[in-house]
């Protein structure tokens, strides 16, 4: 591969990892404070009744994720309170994976590993589990972290 390429990548790589987490939340956010265009609403609400024992109501908790996903976007595209944003962000995450416990016939059409839409939808944010560590290591780290690469 290029050398200039490989520099290139090495120096813009952590950004771009950064500004595109950041689209895909302020996305899925944005797409939930309008009615019908989450395909991932249901499985949303079905988590988050179970997990607050059906105290919350629908509309709360949907417009409450919306705002808390749009803010984690906005966060990590203005790099703006990472360390704050990033804890956000693993929270979210971890009610998400919840629905693998709660909810498994949502997840999973054959145990442990045919996966139905939703449970895809599960599953992907691995990937963005991962963005976001190597996103906080980068930034929270400090110039003397980084200047060891």
């Amino acid at each position: 591969m290029n050398k200039r390429l490989i520099y290139c990548m090495n120096q813009q790589g952590v950004n771009l990892l950064r500004i595109s987490i950041g689209v895909v939340y302020l996305w899925f956010g944005a797409i939930k404070l309008i009615p019908g265009a989450s395909p991932a609403i249901d499985l949303v609400i079905d988590t988050i009744y179970l997990l607050t024992f059906g105290l919350i109501g629908t509309e709360f908790m949907i417009y409450g994720l919306a705002i808390w996903e749009v803010i984690i976007g906005l966060g990590l595209l203005f790099k703006k309170y990472l360390s704050l944003i990033l804890t956000m962000l693993f929270l979210q995450m971890a009610g998400t994976f919840t629905t693998i416990f709660l909810l498994p016939d949502a997840v999973f059409t054959t145990f442990p590993y045919g996966l139905t839409m939703e449970g895809q939808y599960v599953f992907k944010n691995i990937v963005i589990i991962s963005g976001a560590v190597v996103v906080g290591g980068y930034y929270l780290g400090g110039a003397k972290n980084r200047s060891k690469r």
